[in-house]
């Protein structure tokens, strides 16, 4: 049996495979062997290689952008660069890299596998320069969101900023209050579309906030009392209804309302005959999910 052959000659015949086919995993993981082979030769400097390899990979990220091996891959040459170069290379290294995913944003905004990139590129940096990079992506959530109101993955890297965000910068009740308030109005201006999923998970995530359950290092607001709880529930409740005058045929709304009575009707008395009707309203225009609301009929028996 041949021994394998780890050579530049390797490299280029694996970089026409994957060009045609990139989806081949298995190649993917041989590429490795042959790099880590060429990385321990004399004469082959690891940051030229490094680069050439995630020179090649670009076009195969714009042509196939959801495809797992490619990210894979292309994090895992990079994590190289930190055990192979010294750590002025390895920063500028990573730094061209949120670049080149911002770029990739541009292309497509709502692309997950790019923005769970991006957040593994700014971790590593953050930890290269032992320097937070939270207010700098916090503003960048906001460009995306403001160019696409739909942008889910934007919105859901938000929701995990805002607990350092608020923590880093020793923001005051005041400021916090302050922030919470921000964020249910973009997401008013966000839901001028009723029909925008993204725009209600993440107001039901805002809610969820006000929950004396949720996790506390997590809060936005850390002094809520009852009757806080109640003056936002009550203004909420009542922006979705001023929507439903306009948009009686969405059922996002029918469901954020019967959601909210449900899980707060300790702070929000809602009639019964009121309720009764969101939920008529919602089996009517979802009726793929029948049993669910003829078990959420049960459990609030109505």
């Amino acid at each position: 049996m041949r021994a394998p052959e780890f050579s530049s000659n390797t490299l280029n015949a694996i970089s026409k495979l994957l060009a045609k086919n990139p989806e081949y995993y298995t190649i993917w993981n041989y590429r490795r062997r042959v790099l880590q082979a060429l990385f321990n030769r004399e004469g082959a400097p690891p940051a030229n290689l490094i680069a050439s390899d995630l020179q090649f990979l670009v076009p195969l990220m714009v042509q196939y952008p959801k495809c797992y091996w490619i990210w894979n891959y292309r994090m895992w040459l990079l994590d190289q660069v930190k055990t192979h170069l010294e750590l002025d290379q390895a920063v500028q290294f990573w730094k061209e890299e949120v670049g080149l995913v911002g770029k990739m944003l541009t292309r497509d905004e709502r692309n997950f596998h790019g923005w769970d990139y991006r957040r593994h590129v700014i971790l590593q940096l953050e930890e290269l320069q032992q320097v937070s990079m939270v207010e700098s992506e916090f503003e960048y959530t906001t460009k995306m969101i403001r160019k696409a109101l739909q942008n889910f993955s934007a919105l859901h890297y938000r929701s995990k900023l805002i607990p350092r965000l608020l923590s880093e910068r020793n923001a005051s009740n005041t400021d916090r209050r302050k922030l919470f308030d921000q964020e249910l109005d973009m997401m008013q201006e966000a839901l001028i579309d009723p029909f925008n999923q993204s725009a209600w998970f993440y107001h039901q995530y805002l809610m969820s906030t006000l929950d004396c359950a949720y996790p506390a290092a997590d809060l936005i607001i850390t002094d809520l009392l009852d009757s806080d709880r109640q003056r936002y529930l009550e203004q909420e409740i009542e922006r979705i209804k001023e929507i439903l005058e306009d948009y009686d045929d969405c059922k996002w709304i029918y469901q954020s309302l019967l959601q909210y009575h449900a899980d707060f009707a300790a702070y929000v008395s809602t009639p019964k005959d009121e309720v009764g009707q969101w939920l008529s309203e919602l089996q009517r225009l979802d009726p793929m999910r029948s049993k669910r609301w003829a078990h959420v009929q049960t459990i609030l028996k109505l």
